[in-house]
């Protein structure tokens, strides 16, 4: 009976410990939530403080759209260097938007919940990662994106490539075209339009002299 008191001391020990002193956030491996584009849209018309950042370049933001009310934050910026890539020519990215975690920290509270989005879902799963290691505790990556990977597209590797070659072969139509999944696929609101609000927060500072 008499270790009754010692085991319990220790597990109150042991819980003052982990209260005070581990480590939170994302040394526990914290990592973005991913979600489809018709669960990023319920998220913010049904969730206070629900936010969705678009991550792909301005100019597909402005010539190919973007979802209604997404705020731009380039993860990465197009450069003037063609780079070829499976017979396929194509513009290459810049090196990653250095000041990218810091822009949304101006403008969106850690506690907010961010969603972010891409055209397929490659670049959201980079930058929301980059936004929980910049302390942000909310993020879901939507792993769909905007305009959806290149039909057809399977998760798993080997049916990926199997498939895509049955219809590469047999001139399948729509093959790697997108819109097969994703924001627009899902028929969500999107626009043309660009709202000052939602601009590229470096992109209205004055030049710096």
């Amino acid at each position: 009976m008499k270790s009754r008191p010692i085991i319990y001391a220790f597990f109150v020990i042991l819980a003052f410990f982990m209260i005070f002193f581990m480590p939170t956030g994302n040394a526990f491996g914290q990592t973005p939530k991913k979600i489809l584009s018709i669960e990023a849209f319920d998220m913010l018309n049904t969730v206070p403080d629900t936010y969705l950042i678009d991550v792909r370049t301005r100019a597909e933001y402005q010539f190919i759209g973007h979802p209604y009310q997404a705020y731009l934050f380039p993860y990465f910026f197009f450069t003037f260097k063609p780079v070829k890539e499976d017979e396929k020519f194509s513009y290459a990215f810049s090196a990653k938007n250095e000041a990218f975690a810091d822009e949304i920290s101006k403008v969106f509270k850690k506690a907010d919940n961010i969603l972010i989005i891409s055209r397929d879902g490659t670049r959201s799963a980079l930058a929301a990662k980059d936004l929980i290691g910049a302390g942000f505790k909310k993020v879901f990556d939507v792993e769909d994106g905007f305009e959806g990977a290149e039909f057809p597209a399977f998760e798993d590797s080997k049916h990926h490539k199997y498939y895509r070659q049955l219809a590469k072969r047999n001139k399948i139509y729509g093959f790697e075209h997108r819109r097969h999944y994703g924001w627009q696929w899902w028929g969500l609101p999107w626009t043309y339009e660009i709202g000052a609000k939602y601009i590229y927060p470096p992109d209205l500072r004055p030049p710096k002299k």
